[in-house]
């Protein structure tokens, strides 16, 4: 399972799928649940964002 969540297809689905419901959040339910679930993803998008960029100088 860690393998299959550290490759590169999947890191850039969660990075970029997260950041756009996180953007989105806010403007769709706009309570403390939206704010709170923009949030959460946010976090998760950083995550999938900064291993991205911890890998990027190794190759396969």
């Amino acid at each position: 399972m860690k393998a299959m969540l550290s490759s590169r297809p999947v890191l850039w689905f969660l990075f970029l799928f997260n950041l756009t419901v996180a953007l989105a959040a806010p403007f769709i339910d706009d309570s403390a649940k939206g704010i709170a679930t923009s949030i959460g993803m946010a976090v998760v998008s950083l995550g999938a964002g900064s291993a991205l960029y911890k890998g990027r100088g190794r190759r396969a």
